[in-house]
Order: structure tokens, then sequence, then C-alpha cells
């Protein structure tokens, strides 16, 4: 399988020569030239198996070049109970993403029993262990650039952390974030990881990570790579989980599933997006956002209108705080039938601070092929679901899934399951809960003491060349 940049101006290239590098040469993202297909006879074959065996499945057809025992052998040293068994007392560890029923046709897909009670492990410990095959066989090293709203960036250094020939540079806002987030990022001793704290919003963090991935020659001399969602490989490591979660939910390959899924980056949903044009049969994908309602603005109006820092709310789903979508650009590839020129042409202006409106390009129609819906919550509509969820079933839910279960019942249809996706554990906003329901949330033991551990981090303006300064100071320790 060979990848190509959404922009259209890169060379063609296997899975693992972009493992490392992020964004293409032309500032654009990979994707497959074609997606891989699942028949009705595959998709047979597929349920009922465990987690590891499906994600072999599924990965083998993104990862042809990498052979096939070395695959599975990571596949199997990631997904193990060691390592997703964070989480609620009462899951299914065995299952790595438990399905949590909360009545018949409606239910949560748990996704958030790893090291870090985010969803975000579910690819970033994957990921963590390709970079590390991958550098031992290059036998070279990697500065790892990424920018955090909340829970990626402690899920990427929980999965690099300590890893030989790996250096973490990890960009987040000063404010916004909870203090569980913080300190699980800040109290990190160790060597390889560099908390970088900005004095700005996400958009500023991610927009400096683009910046100087786009110094190519920068980028080639500090072996500069990515983990967010940027990166092909978690997007691809994310499809696994919407077929273990159908198939949990249906008896036969003919029924449909619609997942209600928080969304700030359109990483998660862009995942589920591929995953039905790889045959799943999936019936809607709802997108939920928080008062950061710009992919809301676009999937009711057209008109995508990234807003600057100064109109991105601080809220309590703070991990959703984000206006510039980077996954909706592979989305929108697929939309303009991989007319990556238009593509190209239609980020030149959203790079500068533009808008474009594809209802006025006569491309909605082709938007609404793809089964995506949309809704927005806001602070009293979470609040309200948290504690609407634990009144009714008795089940604990974090602000951002609260979002996804609001906007999901928005667009529930009888006869037709819906999933909501767990984005994270309640102990992640301990302010949120208290504030919902009086009381603080568990958490697990080993993080009972987090806030008060030593914390080590740098504080910086918005600037990009600082950020480069300070890894070319650090890159060769």
């Amino acid at each position: 399988m060979k990848y190509v940049s959404t922009r259209g101006n890169a060379p063609a290239q296997s899975f693992s020569q972009i493992l490392l590098g992020g964004l293409a040469p032309d500032g654009g993202l990979y994707l497959p030239d074609v997606y891989p297909h699942f028949s009705d006879a595959d998709l047979e074959a597929m349920r009922g198996m465990s987690y590891p065996d499906l994600a072999f499945t599924v990965l083998s057809r993104f990862a042809d070049d990498i052979p096939a025992d070395d695959l599975r052998a990571l596949v199997n040293k990631t997904y193990t109970p060691a390592v997703y068994g964070y989480g609620r007392p009462d899951s299914d560890y065995s299952q790595i993403t438990p399905i949590r029923t909360l009545e018949p046709g409606l239910h949560i897909l748990e996704l958030s029993n790893g090291p870090t009670l985010a969803f975000k492990d579910m690819a970033m410990q994957l990921l963590g262990n390709l970079f590390e095959y991958a550098l031992n066989k290059a036998g070279r090293d990697i500065n790892i650039l990424g920018a955090t709203s909340g829970d990626t960036g402690s899920a990427a250094e929980y999965a690099m952390r300590g890893k030989k020939n790996v250096k973490v540079f990890m960009l987040s806002p000063k404010e916004g974030m909870t203090r569980f987030q913080q300190a699980q990022m800040y109290s990190l001793q160790d060597a390889n990881i560099h908390n970088l704290v900005i004095r700005g919003v996400f958009d500023d963090c991610q927009d400096m990570v683009k910046a100087v991935s786009n110094d190519l020659e920068y980028k080639e001399k500090y072996r500069i790579g990515a983990v967010n969602s940027i990166n092909w490989a978690r997007v691809s490591a994310q499809v696994v989980y919407y077929f273990k979660a159908y198939f949990a939910v249906t008896k036969t390959n003919k029924d449909k599933v619609s997942f209600s899924v928080p969304s700030g980056n359109f990483g998660n949903v862009c995942a589920g997006h591929i995953a039905k044009q790889m045959g799943l049969p999936v019936d809607k994908l709802i997108v939920a956002t928080n008062e950061n309602d710009v992919l809301d603005e676009f999937f009711r109006t057209g008109v995508y209108r990234p807003r600057g820092s100064a109109q991105t709310y601080h809220t309590s789903s703070p991990s959703m705080d984000i206006s510039k979508a980077s996954n909706f650009e592979r989305f929108i590839a697929d939309v303009t039938a991989r007319n990556y020129a238009q593509v190209a042409e239609l980020w030149s202006a959203v790079d500068k601070g533009q808008s474009f409106d594809l209802k006025a390009a006569g491309l909605m129609d082709k938007v609404a092929a793809y089964g995506m819906v949309s809704g927005k919550s806001t602070h009293a509509d979470r609040m309200e679901t948290i504690r609407d969820v634990w009144e009714r079933y008795g089940v604990m839910v974090d602000p951002h899934t609260a979002d996804g279960i609001k906007v999901g019942m928005e667009h529930r249809e009888p006869g037709t399951p819906l999933v909501c996706l767990e984005t994270a554990l309640p102990a992640k906003f301990e302010d949120a809960i208290e504030e919902s329901l009086g009381c603080k949330p568990e958490r697990p033991a080993v993080l009972e003491n987090l806030e008060a551990l030593p914390q080590r981090f740098e504080v910086l303006d918005v600037n990009v060349q600082a950020i480069k300064d300070l890894i070319a100071r650090h890159a060769n320790d």
C-alpha cells in the first residue's frame, strides 16, 4: 500500500516511510491511495476475534510493509490487560475496549482503561512500540514534537517515556487543562520527556508544531517526528475499536450501528469514517462538539471557519477546546473525490486564517453521503447529562463523554444501536464531577497523590523560533 498527501505534491511512500515523519513535505496529511476493503465474508471471519487478532487483521492492511510476524508481535505486546487494566473496577479488561450497555440499544465504548485513563492510549501505546521497532531497525533516533489540549500529551509521554532513541517535546496551553491532566505530564521525570507550557491556546501550540514540521531543512536536521493524530499510524490504530464495538453490539453484518464521537481535532471520528470506507456497516457518525463548535457549524452550513485564539473558549471539556481540526483535511480529501489540488487551495485559505464554503462549491451532497451529522453541547448540557447518566444508570462519565451522549441522543433512531465513545475517566475532571454530582470521582490507587508530585516544565511564549532553539539545545543530549 502507498500513502499520498492530501495536497498532492509529495511522493507516494510506504507505511514505514511515513511512520516517523508526521506531515507530508507539502504540508498535507498522509492517506492511503485507496482504502483497503473488507468483504462480508471477511467481516464474518473477524466477528468474535480477540482485540489483538482484530488489531492485527485491520493493521496488516495498512502496514503491509512490516513483516507479519513482527507486526503481530507488536500488536500482542501492546494490547494486553497489563497495559489496559487501569479503568473502572468492574470492566472486563480482557476485552481491552469493553462495551458498557446503559439500556438496550444504548452503549458506551470504554476506551479509557490505559495508563493515562484516556482514549488516546488506545493508539499511542502501539505508536510507542512501532517507533521503537522502526528506530531500532533503522539505527537512528527521533525528536517527537507534539501539541496537546489535554490527553494526547500524557498518552504520548507515557508511551514514549524511557524508550531508547526517542525524545518528546510536548506543547500544552498554559490555561485550560485540568490539574490532573497537567500533573500527569509535568510530574514525569524521565530525561527524554520535555514539557513546554505555552502562553496561548491549543491552536497556537498546534500551529507552531506545523510551522516547525513545515521547515523541511530543520525537520531533517533535527529528526522531527509527530505523535498527534496528524500521524497516520495513530488514526489507523483507532480504526480497530470501531470494528470491535460493531461486533460487540450486533449479531449479523446486516445490522447497522451509529457512533457518537466527542470531537475536537477530528482524529477519532475520522477513524470511524475510515472504518466505514473499509466496509464496516456504519449508519451515522455523530460529531459532538462543545462551545468550540467549528465542526458543528460546518456540518450545518457547509462553512469551515476556524477561529483565532481570542475566540477559542475555555470549557469544562477542555480536550475539545480546538477551533482548527487537523484531521478534517483527510475527510475533505475524500469529499472532493481526492482532488488534491482543490484540497491544497482550501487549506491555503485556512492557513491564512480564512474560511471556505463547500455548500457554495456544491459539495454538501457528498458530505451528507458519508453519513456524518453533528451537534454541540454547553456546560449546562454537560452537567445535566452527567447527572442524568449517573441517576438513571449508575454510571459516572467525564464531561467530554457527556458531550457525546447528549448530542448522540439527539440523533438516536429506534432500531439502530447507538455507541457513544468514551473519552476519559471522570477522575481526570474532578471539578466538573463535583459540580454536577457533589462528590469526587474515584481514581486508580497508583494516581492517588498525582498532583502533589514534583513537576518539571518550561514556560514559553507563542514563538516558533523559541521552540526550534529549545529543541536544538536538547536534541543531541
